[in-house]
């Protein structure tokens, strides 16, 4: 029986001095459906998202047409200490031979970075109650979940019991 090796591989988000960090704030959208294509397009040509000129829940509506559906979104900053990345393969560097005759390459490096998007939806105006901008309170929960516990801490929950 033969054994299953699992994958390896590494992300590198320096510049390693190649070229100047490209920054795509404000210009990375989630849409709400399925494009099948990946390639270079214009679609600053033909998408063109517009402000409303109202808020709902604090957020500034944006109002734009993806083939002839009408999307509602708005603009959100990443909370402080994250980013975005957009990764693609490393086809450069040292790799086995056997790696690059099968195309395995798990060797990502960042093209771009970016601290803010704008999500989409197809029938409602954006809210707070969105699952895409409720996700967001995970990262609350991540931090707490993984804070260092101090001596401290401890005695004061042994001190209210």
């Amino acid at each position: 029986m033969e054994e299953e090796k699992g994958a390896t591989g590494s992300i590198n988000l320096s510049l390693n001095g190649k070229e100047e960090e490209i920054n795509l704030s404000g210009q990375v959208h989630h849409l709400p459906c399925c494009i099948k294509f990946n390639g270079p397009c214009t679609v600053s040509q033909y998408f063109k998202p517009k402000l409303k000129g109202m808020q709902i829940d604090g957020l500034a509506v944006e109002e734009a047409h993806f083939r002839g559906r009408k999307l509602q979104g708005t603009t959100i900053s990443l909370p402080n200490g994250y980013a975005g990345f957009v990764l693609a393969k490393n086809n450069s560097g040292k790799r086995k031979a056997c790696d690059v005759s099968e195309g395995n390459s798990n060797d990502w490096e960042m093209k771009a970075k970016f601290d803010k998007l704008t999500y989409w939806n197809h029938d409602t105006p954006p809210s707070k109650d969105d699952p895409f901008l409720r996700s967001f309170h995970w990262f609350t929960v991540v931090e707490a979940l993984h804070k260092q516990v101090k001596p401290e801490d401890l005695a004061t929950i042994d001190a209210d019991q």
